[in-house]
Formats: structure tokens, C-alpha cells, sequence
């Protein structure tokens, strides 16, 4: 190796393994020359950002059929025109690029982009809660004693293992009736609902009612199905059954999404005969069922006619979005034509994170991590009550509270000066079937309060507060 300033350092084996796709001409003579203008090209298109790591002289030299020198000259003759820098210890990078010149694809340099925000839009976790060490200690487990043979494309249904442990968790925790075989694993309940409409459509349903105000989320993904979408009107007992239309029904019932309401007995009984009647399925989204704080859990739908209600749970509330790991207890008529679909659309989830999840479930570090979790969203629940003049709603459960305000106008008003103060706020309008704010329907902001890290969480509460003062 050599050093010094504007020479390069091969850090040997470290570096020997990176691959670098060049397109060197060996037959027209002068390869050393040949390679330092494939190289500039590289970092002069973007393909090679600042800061990339080089292949070793040695690795390079191999790749291409070159002798090893001529790398090392080449590398040398860049480093010394600026375009790569040596690090001891590190190998050779490309250089910082000239001010004014940023890399291609990079990020906004702009202060506006850096500025963090405080998010209290809902439907978010507090990421930094995520359970890094008994997760990391389930990824472990589950690889040193996994057969090989697991590693193998896996069934469309999912790995046995975890269907089980899901089974498990959904009969003890949320009062589903399930086993194993009724068990399907998604890449989150987005991926679900999709693989749903796909089936649905194909039965014939053409139509499937949604909850007014819901989920936006579920009517883009069943319209991109080429499915057509009804609302139900959501009152204080939930969604109303009088509005039914078609065949299928999206609700979420134990917390209803964004009011905060649990749907009545009578109505869901009155959604169960309905389905019962014209043949037709209830799809029941309890994304966030496990954070029920002052009463009794409200137990799952499906448990009253576990052949017409898909029980849809994930673990995006629990753990994070990002794991993009979730489950449908699915009756057996849908069960065949959903392994259809996932097969047709390789939409199976990746087996490590089926094996991680089977064994955090197993050894009970996902009870854990929820009961711990939930000591820290019911507080987060009392202390945002103390900043608000108007009581909250829909705080029995969830991630987030609704706070009412006078009209349509003032929920505008309110959200544009969150974003002059970078708080991110979500109004109720956002997940109506109305597109513009009408001063006839109900007014609102919701607040998810899990979203800020506990570092951020009281400067979040004193922005609202100024806010909304």
C-alpha cells in the first residue's frame, strides 16, 4: 500500500470482493489510459457516487484480464487529478464532488430538506421503539437451526412454522377462530387487501362498501383491481349496515378507522347476515387491535362466521411499517383462489423474515415488546389530553385520537400552520368520500401520537400546543 496525499491505499482483501461493471477496450492498445477513462465516464455519469468504495488493484486487475500494475497507475493518475482519494484502512474512494455539482440521484441539499418535522400523522409506530435486539436475536436463531431445504422457494401460503405461531397468536390475543391451514402470510395488509380484490373480482363481486370517512389507502388499492367502491356511512355505533352494496364489505371494527369507533353487536351481526344471504365476504382490517387501553379487548369479528369474515391483522402497528410482514385468516371458499394469486403475482414473503417472525412469536417477545409498548401509548394518550381544550375521541384503543374542530375551514387553517411550524398534521377530510372540505360534514384533526421518538415527543406536544392556541 501506499499513502499520502493524493495517492491511493488498497486495503486489500476488504476490497477484493466489490464487483465494478467497466467496459475497458483491451484491444486498442493503451488499457492503462483505456481504464482511467472508463472510470471518469463512471463518476462523471453518477454511476459512481462520491464516497464509493473501489474494488481493490488486485480484484480489478483479475476481473479484467489486466496486469496489476496497470490498475494501481491508473487508479494513481485519478487520485492525482482529483477524481479518487485514498483512506488508510478504507481502500480507494471517489472523491468528494466540486461544490455545485451534486451527485446524480442524490438527495435535496436544500436546509428545507434536512430540517426533521414532528410527525403526528397517524397510522405510525414509534419506529425507534422497534425491538432491534430480540428481533436480530430471532434472525439468528432461526438461520443456525433452519434445514437447508427451508431456503427453497417456500408454499404461497407462507412457512408452516409461522402460520402456526400466527394461529397461536391471533386465538389467544384477538379471539379468532383459526388453525394453521386458514392462515395465509402478506406482505402487510396493503399486499392482502390487493390479493382480495383480485380474488373478489373473479368471483364476480363487482362492487365492495367501505367505511365514509376510511381508509384511502383501501379504496385506491380495490379501484386499481378494477373494483367499484360504495361507502358506509360510520355513525357512533361504526359503519351501517343499511348502506351495504354489492357483495363484499372492507371494516375495521374494533377501532374504526379514522373515527375511533367500535362497531356495535348488532351491527356486526346485521353485516354477517348480510354476507350470509347474497353469498358474498367481509374482509376485517384490525390494524391496530392489540393497543386497547381503557376496557376490556374487543374481540374480533371473525370469530362470528369465521366462513364469510377474512380476519387481516399485520405487524406494521406493532413493530414497523417497514417489515412489510402480515396475515389473513381467510375462509375456506377464498382459500384456494387466494394461493392463485399469490402464485401468479410471486407475491410469497421472504423466508427469513417468516422464520424471525415465527420465532419472536414463539419465545414471546412479541407479547412482550405490544404490553410494552402499550404502557407507553396510553401515557403518550393522557399527557396529549392535557395540551387540547376540546375533549379527544376514539381514544379508547389505537395510535391516534381525533380532535373535533368547528368546520372544514378551520381543519385547513389548522394543518397549514402545523407546516409553517414543521408539524405534520392530518385532517378527518383527508378519508372521506368528498374530495373538497364541506362545511356539512364533520371536522377534525387526527393525531397519531406513537409516531414522535420519546426525545421528540415533548417538543411535539408543545408545538400543537402552539398550534392550536
Amino acid at each position: 500500500m501506499t499513502g499520502g496525499s493524493g495517492q491511493v491505499w488498497d486495503a486489500g482483501g476488504m476490497t477484493e470482493g466489490l464487483d465494478l461493471h467497466l467496459s475497458v477496450d483491451k484491444a486498442a492498445g493503451f488499457v492503462g489510459r483505456a481504464l482511467e477513462t472508463a472510470l471518469r465516464e463512471a463518476i462523471r455519469s453518477g454511476r459512481l457516487h462520491a464516497g464509493a468504495r473501489l474494488p481493490g488493484s488486485r480484484g480489478l486487475a483479475a476481473d479484467l484480464g489486466i496486469s496489476r500494475g496497470t490498475v494501481v497507475q491508473a487508479y494513481a493518475q485519478l487520485a492525482a487529478e482529483g477524481w479518487l482519494v485514498g483512506t488508510p484502512g478504507s481502500g480507494t474512494r471517489v472523491a468528494d464532488l466540486p461544490a455545485g455539482r451534486p451527485a446524480a440521484g442524490g438527495p435535496d441539499p436544500s436546509p428545507a430538506a434536512k430540517r426533521p418535522a414532528i410527525d403526528l400523522r397517524p397510522g405510525r409506530p414509534d419506529l425507534s421503539s422497534f425491538p432491534r435486539t430480540e428481533w436480530a436475536s430471532s434472525v439468528r436463531r432461526s438461520l443456525s437451526a433452519v434445514p437447508y431445504g427451508s431456503l427453497d422457494y417456500s408454499e404461497a401460503a407462507g412457512l408452516p412454522v409461522l402460520r402456526a405461531a400466527v394461529a397461536d397468536y391471533v386465538t389467544r390475543a384477538r379471539g379468532v377462530r383459526a388453525d394453521a391451514s386458514a392462515v395465509v402470510i402478506t406482505a402487510g395488509f396493503t399486499q392482502g387487501l390487493a390479493l382480495l380484490a383480485r380474488v373478489l373480482r373473479r368471483l364476480g363481486m363487482w362492487t365492495v362498501a367501505t367505511e365514509d370517512p376510511g381508509l384511502a389507502r383501501h379504496r385506491d388499492v380495490l379501484h386499481a383491481a378494477g373494483l367499484v367502491t360504495a361507502g358506509l356511512p360510520v355513525g357512533a355505533d361504526g359503519a351501517d349496515p343499511a348502506g351495504l352494496a354489492g357483495q363484499a364489505a372492507v371494516l375495521t371494527p374494533a377501532h374504526q378507522y379514522p373515527r375511533g369507533v367500535v362497531l356495535a353487536a348488532r351491527h356486526r351481526s346485521a353485516f354477517v347476515d348480510r354476507a350470509r344471504r347474497q353469498d358474498g365476504f367481509i374482509v376485517e382490517d384490525d390494524y391496530d387491535g392489540e393497543f386497547r387501553y381503557d376496557q376490556q379487548p374487543v374481540g374480533a369479528m371473525q370469530a362470528l362466521a369465521p366462513d364469510r369474515v377474512v380476519f387481516a391483522g399485520s405487524a406494521s402497528k406493532t413493530l414497523a411499517p417497514g417489515m412489510r410482514l402480515g396475515w389473513l385468516v381467510v375462509p375456506a371458499a377464498l382459500h384456494g383462489p387466494l394461493l392463485e394469486a399469490i402464485a401468479e403475482l410471486a407475491a410469497a414473503v421472504p423466508v427469513v423474515e417468516q422464520l424471525a417472525m415465527a420465532d419472536l412469536i414463539g419465545r414471546g417477545g412479541y407479547d412482550r415488546h405490544i404490553r410494552r409498548m402499550r404502557l407507553v401509548y396510553r401515557r403518550r394518550r393522557a399527557e396529549l389530553a392535557q395540551v387540547t381544550t376540546t375533549p379527544l375521541e376514539g381514544v379508547a384503543a389505537g395510535l391516534h385520537a381525533l380532535l373535533p374542530v368547528e368546520s372544514a375551514e378551520q381543519e385547513r387553517v389548522l394543518i397549514g400552520r402545523g407546516r409553517q411550524s414543521d408539524l405534520r398534521l392530518h385532517g378527518l377530510h383527508a378519508h372521506g368520500y368528498w374530495r373538497e372540505p364541506s362545511q356539512d360534514q364533520p371536522a377534525a384533526l387526527i393525531l397519531g401520537y406513537a409516531a414522535p421518538p420519546p426525545h421528540a415527543w415533548s417538543r411535539a406536544l408543545d408545538a400543537l400546543a402552539a398550534v392550536l392556541r
